[in-house]
């Protein structure tokens, strides 16, 4: 320190004052990671950023490690057949760095879960499709005599092996593309239905508990399985698939329940595995598929729901999980995209904004419990592959001259994986953004088993944007690039710990003197807001009725992330019954959050009066309440 003084005053610099020096040394710190569509930083550790003591005027980001949701299992991929033939193709010494690069959470980005397929997919090498079952045309196997997991010994299970040596903590899924044939109308991996039949159906469960025991007794236990890849599929383009209705998933379910609780007490049952909403390519079908599961008996042998990104958006994930609370979601499939003459900048860019907005942070913040990826590994032309995709792209691109390069699903996976570990829990977090873009900053925090916090952040705008992060009574600012895509993680600190506890407000409402949306202004959801559509003058209201007595000794009022849309001047008044009112504070304000600190009291409805003039509109995104 007497160094730097000393430096300080040769150079002419500003000494900082010995209390304030002692104050920065002693606060707590985040560590940031960026990456950014121009691929000038790719999960480049910058300097680390003091938390401080004083209020933001910016948009603040207030995370509250009391307030849980779901807990998390993992990040990912799949090493699909193609993925596998891919690494296995490598030179020795670059597959082991690739793995290391994917897998490992200290050198690499510890990839944390992935989804095998079993059996083929479209991501296959081989020129014919495949089970573990496959028979002449015409004849069947009702005793599995034929059943082998003989083809994935070559590369698939060597580099599942490989991948939890590497990351002990790793998760594994499961997922059929296809039933074996003799099973089907068809005749055929490609297309049709199981038989309906109950042989077939426990035939199928009894097909499924074998690859589970040969997979566990390879090295490789099955923490989760799903019985059809995308069930509503009705015509898979030249690639193993199923149309299975709701009422054969049941069937399959409930045959395969008990034998898989008998067989491998771990392995836990996934129902759907599918998009968020039905694709206008399937055709008419039973567009509330998870919910009619969900409400069968065969749920009790069901964990939760599998989703995929190809159609809807990720609030479908909240919809479902309001109506079944008890059964988890996971996210288990999404694919980046290139179009055939696009340039791998515009590639980089497009995949990495899309899928933090709604990959990263979209499925996280809708109650996921994992986020995976399609392929952990292409080759420069998005192969191989054997019918379906033929514009995918994956974690990682091998390329002609036998290096590999780290494309933008490695990042966005990797902004969670490497900083989020299995076991962390979600944690409140105010968040801006909506995965439609709205141009603000979205975020999603967890707390991990250690008591760390990691949060993820992305600027959906193309330009920089500025705001602040607020932990306890401790705040910090950043700036991050426009596209960018950031993790901040600090340890547990006393300093970070807040005094009071949130006060939830669930059957809230509000009304307003004027503007729209007064009941944005109590959903807990910074990206939505009441606005006065009006410059700010004096009396203009926003009145809440809490819906029964709360007692709070703060009381927080979030303009969001419009900048400069908070009213200039104030007052907090209180009511019992809606006509008598009492003032609890008055102020003026200095930026987008307001937090009014008062006497502990207690109330049914709340009022915010504007007291001042502004041209600007006023808004409010969010009130919260605390204790």
């Amino acid at each position: 320190m007497r160094t730097i003084a000393i430096m300080a005053l040769v150079l002419g610099l500003t000494a900082v004052p010995p209390a304030e020096a002692a104050d920065r040394h002693d606060a707590p710190r985040a560590r940031v990671w960026v990456t950014t569509p121009d691929r000038a930083e790719l999960m480049a550790e910058r300097p680390p950023v003091p938390f401080g003591t004083t209020p933001s005027t910016q948009p603040t980001i207030v995370v509250d490690p009391d307030r849980t949701y779901q807990a998390v299992d993992g990040f990912g991929a799949s090493i699909t057949d193609s993925s596998a033939e891919v690494l296995a193709g490598l030179s020795p010494s670059v597959r082991a760095d690739t793995m290391r690069k994917l897998f490992d959470p200290a050198t690499g980005i510890g990839v944390s879960f992935l989804r095998q397929p079993i059996g083929s997919s479209d991501f296959t090498a081989a020129a014919e499709h495949y089970t573990y079952d496959d028979v002449p045309p015409g004849r069947t196997d009702f005793g599995l005599r034929h059943f082998s997991i003989s083809h994935d010994e070559a590369e698939i299970l060597p580099l599942l092996r490989q991948a939890k040596r590497l990351n002990p903590a790793l998760t594994v899924m499961a997922t059929p593309w296809s039933p074996p044939a003799w099973m089907k109308t068809t005749g055929s991996l490609v297309g049709g239905r199981l038989k309906d039949d109950p042989a077939i159906y426990d035939a199928y469960a009894r097909y499924l508990v074998k690859f589970v025991q040969a997979y566990t007794r390879a090295g490789v236990p099955i923490d989760f399985l799903s019985v059809q890849n995308e069930p509503q599929n009705r015509t898979p383009d030249a690639y193993p698939g199923t149309d299975m209705p709701v009422a054969q998933q049941l069937a399959v379910i409930e045959a395969l329940g008990p034998k898989l609780r008998h067989a491998s007490p771990r392995t836990r049952i996934l129902s759907y595995d599918h998009n968020w909403a039905t694709h206008p390519n399937d055709g008419d079908q039973e567009a509330d598929y998870p919910y009619q599961v969900l409400r069968s008996p065969a749920a009790r042998w069901i964990a939760g729901t599998a989703y995929h990104c190809y159609y809807g958006d990720p609030s479908a994930q909240t919809a479902l999980h309001d109506a079944f609370p008890h059964k988890g979601i996971w996210f288990t499939e999404c694919s980046g995209s290139r179009g055939a003459t696009d340039p791998q900048e515009k590639v980089f860019r497009d995949t990495l904004t899309w899928h933090a907005r709604n990959v990263v942070i979209g499925t996280t913040r809708n109650w996921a419990r994992s986020a995976v990826n399609w392929n952990i590994a292409l080759d420069s032309t998005g192969g191989p592959h054997n019918g379906g995709c033929g514009t995918c792209t994956g974690l990682v691109t091998a390329l002609p001259d036998g290096s590999v390069r780290t494309d933008a699903e490695y990042y966005t996976i990797g902004h969670l994986s490497k900083f989020v570990r299995p076991g962390a829990r979600r944690i409140a977090s105010t968040s801006f953004g909506t995965t439609g873009w709205n141009g603000q900053i979205m975020d999603v925090a967890f707390r991990n088993p250690d008591g760390s916090t990691a949060l993820v952040v992305h600027n959906e705008n193309d330009d920089p944007r500025t705001f602040a992060v607020n932990v306890g009574d401790r705040t910090f600012e950043y700036t991050l690039p426009g596209g960018a895509l950031a993790t901040f993680t600090w340890p547990r600190a006393k300093q970070l710990d807040s005094t009071l506890d949130h006060v939830p407000v669930d059957g809230a409402t509000a009304t307003a003197s004027l503007g729209t949306g007064a009941e944005f202004a109590v959903d807990d959801d910074a990206s939505t807001r009441w606005s006065s559509e009006a410059a700010q003058a004096p009396g203009q209201y926003l009145q809440v009725d809490l819906g029964g007595r709360e007692r709070f000794r703060r009381v927080a009022v979030d303009s969001g992330g419009h900048l400069g849309d908070y009213a200039r001047g104030w007052r907090l008044s209180a009511s019992d019954d809606g006509s008598t009112w009492r003032t609890l504070a008055t102020g003026t304000g200095v930026g987008q959050l307001t937090t009014v600190d008062v006497r502990r009291t207690s109330a049914r409805y709340l009022r915010i009066t504007a007291t001042g003039t502004a041209d600007n509109w006023w808004s409010i995104a969010d009130i919260r309440l605390y204790d």
